[in-house]
């Protein structure tokens, strides 16, 4: 009888409980969020933004795909319209692996910030 041990990192993302304010567009709130990756063979993540039952509310970013390397920080902005604040609760980042790579690793994670008073 074998046993196997392995560990699966996560890529972390902070803060833990954002703030939507005001933005500079009328009629728009952001957050502002920070992502780091401890996934040595993942550099890219899918920003997502769901309602309480995890359905997608539309937002905006500068990008929708993020890049980033191993053992980085990188801050992003999330774009929320003021008429679907109420439905978020929930700003999300998922890794996303490619077909074409050698990883030995195919798990995925998301790691999801509840927005404050949700």
């Amino acid at each position: 009888c074998f046993v196997f041990c392995t560990t699966a990192h996560a890529h972390e993302m902070t803060p833990a409980y954002p703030q939507l304010k005001s933005s500079y567009i009328d009629g728009v709130s952001s957050a502002k969020m920070k992502l780091f990756n401890r996934r040595e063979e993942v550099q890219y993540y899918q920003i997502e933004v769901f309602t309480f039952d995890f359905k997608p509310v539309p937002f905006a970013s500068t990008d929708k795909i993020i890049k980033i390397g191993f053992n980085k920080y990188k801050t992003f902005d999330v774009y929320i319209k003021s008429n679907d604040i109420d439905k978020v609760v929930y700003i999300c980042t998922q890794s996303k692996l490619f077909k074409e790579t050698n990883q030995i690793s195919l798990i995925t994670s998301r790691v999801c910030s509840k927005i404050k008073d949700k």
